[in-house]
This record gives C-alpha cells, sequence and structure tokens, in this order.
C-alpha cells in the first residue's frame, strides 16, 4: 500500500501490544498539518478506508474529501477481528452477554478507560512528532464494538476529537451506563460548551435485531440534537439494504465526507 507503514506500541499502563498502521498522502503537508482519521479494528477495514480516501481526495473540489493521514489501531493478528477488542473497546463488562453463541465464555471487558489513555497520551504524542498532523481535525472511526468505544469516548472526553463516527454501535452492550454518562455529559455542556459532531449508522437490515441498537442510537441522536446550542451535532443514518458487516464501505465513504470536508 503506498506511502504505509506499522509498527507495534506497547501501552506503558498495561503493557498492552497495538499493531499501529499509518497512511499519509503524497506531497507536502499544509501549513496546519494533515487532518487525522483514527481508525479501531484497524485489521479489517485499514486497507478499505485508506484505498477510499486515496481515490477520493484526488479531487476535493468534486468529492468533498481532502488529503488526510490514517491511523489504524490493530493487533497482532492476520485475523480481521482478535479478542482483545472485548477488552479494550468496551468500558464495563457486559451484564447480559456472558456467552458467545456457541456458549463458550467471553473475553475480559472493561478496558476502555486504559485504551483512550493510551491512544491520548502515548499513540497521539508519538504521531505529533513524526508526522505533521492538525490538531483540530481529529476523528475517530470505529464499528460495532468500536463505535460503543466512540460513543464512550464522545461522552466522556469530548474535546479528544473534533468528529465521531460510530457505526453500528453495541449500545446495548453498556446501555445503562451509557444512559448514565450521557446525563454527565450533558449536565457538563451547561458550563463546558463544545465544538463535536456526532455520526452515528446502520444498516437498513440491523433495524430487526433483537439488541435494538439502531432504535438506541436514533433516540440518543434526537436527544443530543437538544444540545446542538452548547456546540454539539448529532446525526444519524440508515444506509439501504445494508447489513452489519456490508454497511461498512458505504459507511467508511460517508465518514470521509463528514469529516474531510474542504
Amino acid at each position: 500500500m503506498p506511502r504505509a507503514e506499522q509498527w507495534v506500541m506497547r501501552s506503558n499502563a498495561e503493557n498492552r501490544a497495538y499493531q499501529i498502521k499509518v497512511a499519509q498522502p503524497p506531497g507536502d503537508p499544509p501549513p496546519g498539518g494533515y487532518p487525522v482519521v483514527y481508525l479501531l479494528d484497524a485489521n479489517s477495514v485499514f486497507g478499505t478506508m485508506v484505498e477510499a480516501l486515496r481515490l477520493q481526495s484526488r479531487r476535493p473540489d468534486k468529492t468533498g474529501v481532502v488529503p488526510a493521514i490514517v491511523v489504524g489501531i490493530g493487533y497482532e493478528t492476520e485475523e480481521p477481528f482478535a479478542p482483545e477488542r472485548f477488552y479494550d473497546l468496551t468500558p464495563k463488562p457486559t451484564t447480559e452477554y456472558l456467552r458467545r453463541p456457541d456458549g463458550t465464555a467471553l473475553p475480559e471487558q472493561g478496558g476502555a478507560g486504559h485504551f483512550l489513555q493510551f491512544i491520548e497520551e502515548e499513540l497521539k504524542p508519538h504521531l505529533e512528532r513524526e508526522f505533521k498532523i492538525d490538531r483540530k481535525r481529529q476523528a475517530i472511526f470505529g464499528h460495532s464494538l468500536g463505535g460503543l468505544f466512540v460513543l464512550y469516548a464522545f461522552l466522556t472526553k469530548p474535546g479528544a476529537f473534533q468528529y465521531y463516527i460510530a457505526g453500528s454501535p453495541s449500545i446495548h452492550w453498556n446501555k445503562q451506563y451509557l444512559f448514565a454518562e450521557e446525563r454527565e455529559f450533558a449536565a457538563r455542556l451547561a458550563e463546558d460548551p463544545v465544538g463535536v459532531r456526532l455520526l452515528l449508522a446502520f444498516g437498513e437490515l440491523e433495524k430487526s435485531h433483537i439488541s435494538r441498537n439502531c432504535d438506541s442510537a436514533q433516540e440518543l441522536a434526537e436527544r443530543l440534537s437538544g444540545l446542538s446550542g452548547h456546540g454539539v451535532k448529532a446525526e444519524f443514518k440508515v444506509f439501504e439494504d445494508e447489513n452489519h458487516v456490508s454497511v461498512l464501505p458505504v459507511l467508511i465513504s460517508r465518514a470521509l465526507r463528514f469529516a474531510l470536508s474542504p
């Protein structure tokens, strides 16, 4: 993949290993640095996002997508998903879903706080030393449990990014916890307004899932829209005839325009 590199970083707090993938545009960066998109579950969709961005950013005036750096955070595996994601992407262990469909126990959970700390205090400073990054144009993209983590980061540390893309977020995993964080988030905004945008998106075929995550996300977007006076812009999008996995390519394309408009 052109102008892409990868390496392994270990977190200071827990000594967890992450495979970091970075792709940057050709040519000199703009004076303020490149926008950056942080991508969760990079083993599954890093290539898809990088290629979509590489094609669309050639003509920002036509596509609405400017060049940017993509930072993928994944694991040392050739599989699209690793068991470690259950720990990194969940703020609290689920109390309802204790086993996989085949009856085996779920991996350890509840490490989202440490994972966000790694991104903010270790990964970002490292990247900012190596690449010219515009800290005022940072986005984070996550899907499924990754979408849950995006919502966690949005509600607990909204200043970490300016654009949040939560695809098919697993709201059911920690629903009551997220509701509590949402109430605290709204209360804080009264004294400390922010400037952030959130995109919540699902495939149309996910509407019938027993979790009702699609309905929960739409209701969340509606509630957050009431906070527009405090600097919050929330959007909800359903992609026709797409399911939980097939939604990813079309969502990536929409996410690029959402976060990287000229």
